[in-house]
């Protein structure tokens, strides 16, 4: 599992629809208390700031977004709400558009111990369901925002594409550009965050 080499900044520097697609099925890896965790990235969603009013780039460059106007294989973490972090991996080549991708979901592989610890909750499909909870788990705060994933912890390894089929749907969580079909997911994972049931029945015609 842990044979696979770190994904390499070229795989970032293409478009966000893309990147978020191919992220699913790769490995996250992390050193958490000491203890190495692994998990399997299994939903995302694409942000694109030239035409997306979702995105946190949309009116411009600030302080708060400025990584996502940078280079490729960087995170870019935020605050939701106040409470939650968010992590995000920028795909930007020569900012232009500015673009990531938010990591909304992943299933614990590998020391799975110190995520129960810091979740308080034993349920392993609900341990990294949903972008505060991977944050939370995995103790990604501000801190790592403009981190590049080149230099390790977190690391996203390469890997084979998954068995399962992606599911390409709406964006949840959102009240702008809400039609836009930027959300990607593995069909039958239960740490996915939220079902759509029809985008399923779609990828189970094609």
């Amino acid at each position: 599992m842990l044979e696979s080499a770190p994904l390499p900044r070229d795989f970032f520097a293409r478009p966000v629809q893309v990147v978020a697609r191919e992220l699913l099925g790769k490995h996250c890896t992390m050193r958490c208390d000491s203890v190495l965790v692994v998990a399997r990235i299994v939903e995302t969603e694409a942000y694109q700031s030239d035409i997306d009013q979702a995105s946190h780039a949309y009116r411009g460059r600030t302080q708060r977004n400025a990584p996502m106007f940078g280079a490729p294989a960087h995170l870019y973490v935020y605050r939701s709400y106040g409470i939650h972090h968010c992590m995000n991996v920028v795909t930007t080549h020569d900012g232009d558009p500015a673009s990531a991708v938010l990591i909304r979901a992943m299933e614990a592989l590998e020391g799975e111990p110190v995520l129960v610890e810091r979740r308080r909750i034993h349920d392993h499909w609900a341990l990294l369901r949903g972008p505060g909870n991977v944050c939370q788990a995995l103790g990604i705060d501000l801190s790592y925002s403009g981190r590049d994933l080149l230099l390790g912890n977190p690391t996203f390894l390469d890997g084979s594409p998954p068995p399962e089929p992606v599911v390409v749907t709406t964006r949840i969580g959102i009240s702008r550009s809400q039609d836009f079909p930027w959300r990607f997911y593995l069909a039958g994972n239960a740490a996915v965050s939220r079902r759509d049931r029809r985008a399923e029945a779609m990828t189970e015609r094609a």
